[in-house]
Formats: C-alpha cells, sequence, structure tokens
C-alpha cells in the first residue's frame, strides 16, 4: 500500500466516518460508504471554513456594504482558484459556476452555435448527462467500445476522417461512472484539434481520483471545455463548474438572462455584463462555490498524486479481492479509477443492494448508473430488447443491471475485506436470501420480509433525526 498519503489523518477530517446505522437484528454498525461515484462526503476542515466566512457572507455584486464587498471580493478569487486547480489560463478562460455537470454541459449545448449538419461525436460509455443534452443541438454519432468495455481509439479517428468537418465537438468522460476506465483525454483532444474539432471532457468521475492538467489554450492537447461537481469531490453544497474560452461565452444571449446577466437594459436594448456574470444568472450560490474552492485548496494541499497512487493501490486491491467472490463476474479492465461494477450469477443486482443495505450496513448503488447503452453493451447485446420488454411492462424487478462500488480516498482495505465476505455469504447463499426478500413496487427495491426490525428501519429513515 502506497506511503505518501496519510489515510488514517484524512479519515478523521471526514464527517460522518464513523457514523452508526441501523441493520436487521435492531444491531447498530458502522456504515462502510462505497457509493463515491454518486456522491463523497463533507469534510471537516471545509464546514470550519465555511462557518467562518458566514459571518461575512452577504448578497455579491453591486452591494455596497462592507460584508457583500468581502463575499464579492472571495467569490470572484474563488473562480481563479477553481480555474487554477485545473490548470486553466484564466486570461484566456472563464470558469462558470453552475448547480453541477449536468447543468454545465446542457449549459455548454446551448452556447456552441451548431449548424444544420454539424457532428457532436460522442462514445457508448458516456454518463446520460454527456448525450442526451447533444440530440437536439446536432447529430450525435457514438464512438464504440471494445469487448472490455474500453473506448475504441481506431473508431474514434476513423469517425473524425469519416465525418470531417462536420465534427464541430468531441464529448467524452474522463472516467467512466461504471466500469472506472480512464480515457486518455489529452491523446483525444490532439486528435480531435487534428480534425478541427473541440473537446470537453466530463470530469465528474476523475476530478477527485487523478490531477487534471487541461494545458495552454494553444496546446494540441488543449481540454477546450470541462465539467465537473463539487459533490463528486468532497464539497457537496451544490456547486457545479463549467471550463472554457473566454470567446465561446461571448457571443449571442445567453440561455438563462435577467438579474446579474446584464450590465444595462433599456426597453429595447440590452447590455450583457462581462463574463463569468452574464452567464450565472439570478443570486448565485456563493457558499457553495466558497466550500468547492476551499476543498479543492485542501486537496492540493495532500497532493493529488499521492490521492492517486493511494487509490489505485486500493483499488487493485479491490479487484484481487472481489475475484474470491463465487460465481461473481466483474465488467471492465485497467486502467480505471475506483469505480467497479460486478454481478452475482444468478441474483439480481437490485437484491444484492438491498442485502448489503439492511444487514450489512454498506452504502454502495445498483442499476444502470444513468449510463444505459453502456450497461447494456457490458452485458451483452440481446439484453436492450429484454430492457425495453421489461420496463413497457413495468417488471422493473428483473430490468438488467450491475451492482457498483465507488472507492473514496478515505476507503481502507479493512472495508473491502467486511463487502467481501458478505458477498462470499450471499453468494454462497442465493437461495436462502432469495426466501428472505421480497420486490416491492412502490419502493422499486427488495425489502427483508415480515421483520419487525424493519419496520423499524423505515421509521428511522423517515424520522428527521
Amino acid at each position: 500500500m502506497n506511503k505518501g498519503f496519510n489515510v488514517s489523518k484524512f479519515r478523521k477530517n471526514v464527517i460522518g466516518i464513523n457514523q452508526k446505522v441501523p441493520v436487521l437484528k435492531g444491531k447498530w454498525v458502522n456504515y462502510i460508504n462505497l457509493d463515491n461515484a454518486a456522491s463523497t462526503p463533507a469534510l471537516k476542515p471545509i464546514l470550519n471554513h465555511i462557518e467562518d466566512f458566514l459571518a461575512y457572507y452577504s448578497g455579491v455584486h453591486r452591494g455596497t456594504g462592507f460584508k457583500s464587498l468581502k463575499s464579492s471580493h472571495i467569490y470572484e478569487q474563488c473562480h481563479e482558484n477553481i480555474g487554477h486547480f485545473v490548470g486553466a489560463d484564466m486570461d484566456k478562460n472563464t470558469v462558470i459556476m453552475v448547480k453541477n455537470t449536468t447543468e454545465a454541459i446542457n449549459k455548454l449545448s446551448y452556447r456552441l452555435a451548431f449548424l444544420r449538419g454539424d457532428i457532436v461525436l460522442a462514445t457508448l460509455m458516456e454518463h446520460h448527462s454527456n448525450d442526451l443534452p447533444w440530440r437536439n443541438k446536432a447529430l450525435v454519432k457514438y464512438v464504440n467500445i471494445d469487448q472490455q468495455g474500453l473506448l475504441n481509439m481506431n473508431d474514434l479517428e476513423n469517425q473524425l476522417k469519416a465525418y470531417y468537418p462536420r465534427v464541430k465537438l468531441v464529448a467524452v468522460c474522463g472516467a467512466s461512472n461504471v466500469t472506472g476506465h480512464i480515457n486518455d483525454i489529452h491523446k483525444i483532444a490532439e486528435l480531435a484539434h487534428q480534425y478541427k474539432a473541440k473537446i470537453l471532457v466530463d470530469a465528474a468521475q476523475l476530478i477527485a481520483h487523478k490531477p487534471i492538467d487541461v494545458k495552454p489554450n494553444h496546446d494540441p492537447k488543449h481540454i477546450d471545455y470541462l465539467a465537473f461537481s463539487g459533490h463528486k469531490i468532497y464539497a457537496p453544497f451544490g456547486s457545479g463548474v463549467l471550463i472554457g474560452p473566454k470567446e465561446t461565452f461571448s457571443k449571442g444571449a445567453p440561455e438563462y438572462v435577467g438579474g446579474g446577466t446584464v450590465s444595462m437594459v433599456t426597453l429595447d436594448k440590452v447590455y450583457w455584463s462581462k463574463l463569468p456574470n452574464r452567464e450565472e444568472a439570478g443570486s448565485p450560490n456563493v457558499v457553495g462555490t466558497y466550500a468547492l474552492s476551499k476543498t479543492l485548496e485542501y486537496l492540493k494541499s495532500l497532493n493529488m498524486k499521492q490521492i492517486e497512487h493511494y487509490e489505485q493501490d486500493l483499488t487493485i486491491y479491490a479487484l484481487k479481492k472481489l475475484q474470491e467472490v463465487p460465481s461473481i463476474i466483474i465488467y471492465g479492465t485497467t486502467p480505471r479509477v475506483g469505480v467497479i461494477s460486478f454481478n452475482i450469477e444468478d441474483i439480481h443486482h437490485s437484491l444484492v443492494g438491498s442485502i448489503l443495505c439492511y444487514e450489512a450496513g454498506i452504502g454502495l448503488r445498483t442499476g444502470c448508473f444513468c449510463a444505459q447503452p453502456y450497461v447494456r453493451k457490458l452485458l451483452g447485446e440481446n439484453v436492450v430488447e429484454d430492457h425495453l420488454k421489461y420496463y413497457e411492462n413495468n417488471n422493473i424487478n428483473v430490468i438488467p443491471g450491475m451492482v457498483r462500488i465507488s472507492i473514496g480516498a478515505y476507503n481502507t482495505k479493512e472495508e473491502i475485506d467486511y463487502l467481501v465476505e458478505w458477498l462470499k455469504q450471499i453468494s454462497l447463499k442465493k437461495n436462502t436470501f432469495k426466501r428472505k426478500y421480497k420486490f416491492n413496487p412502490a419502493l422499486s427495491t427488495y425489502i427483508p420480509q415480515g421483520n419487525e426490525n424493519f419496520r423499524l428501519l423505515q421509521r428511522l429513515i423517515t424520522s428527521e433525526n
């Protein structure tokens, strides 16, 4: 295990790390979060920074009070800090604050002036949020994947050649939220630029796990547009980021207009504010932006490269341990971040997730992870037809999918061992668990049957404390 990153010290700064949660038989256990691809926990040092900042918090832009002036200065500085974290040249690029990655990509889809016949080249491994926004803006083509789920780089170049010069944008994830596969974003950028296209990197699954450098704008390997969410990198306070060239966002009118977006309005004319204000309509999420900026500053002090090394070691360990589970099928290969999806033969993915929730106190995710075309491709071509049939007949309990664990910098080998021991039990006692749990259509999940402790769990879940 890598010695450079002090995981014990980091864990002490993770909020909720020793939180006890109820499980069946009236027990309480330490919650183990292996759902970091969905959202990461907040950090204590950042909460302390927020508490200090709130004493000076006020509405930003054009306020004349001391608190407003200070908040405005801090908010503007946060944009700079966030841009610098990924190596952006802030003289040529702008950082636009939004709610999340999904909003960032949707915003960009409105700001790129596509013409009839223009193509966005996406991939089969994209999250829906880097697929659907493009479908009604341009013609979307998809780069294929190989048998292991890796991006087919030959197909990427072949399509860039075949559709040249119609491809205006290559939209690709930095890392998959299903397999964790890491794409060579700089090689893809170089190929895109060679064929006069721009590149957008959805960095939602990369930002917390690996240093990112968008490189100078003149560099052939430059990342033109970058999008990510704060809640994926230990800042779950409602902030998202879109970074790109100022010239992209200086043309035309923003898609959201109103307060903050204008510097002058008459009855027949509008003069738009300077960037990034013109793209941040209404009162912005100042506290969320501040929290993200401080989180990035904190992680940078820990050394992102050391975090990457630690997580890579833990991912390799997890992959090795998971192989001990009878009848397990693991999807994907390396290189990958700590996202691992799998199935256990002859037991539904949703049932596996419920058992781990109600009996082990483990949080993970099951289903298709908002990447249905990719998951279906990995499961097999015949799954597409079955999936549609089950969905149309409302047979949600048999829709194919996967179980996914996703590792954060605070997870440990001991947590992986605990997970694997439970997966072994599930694999060896499938029929016992199948009798014990029943699918609940109202909750769209499996729940334990005839268990008073389960009813207590439900009351605890729905109570305020």
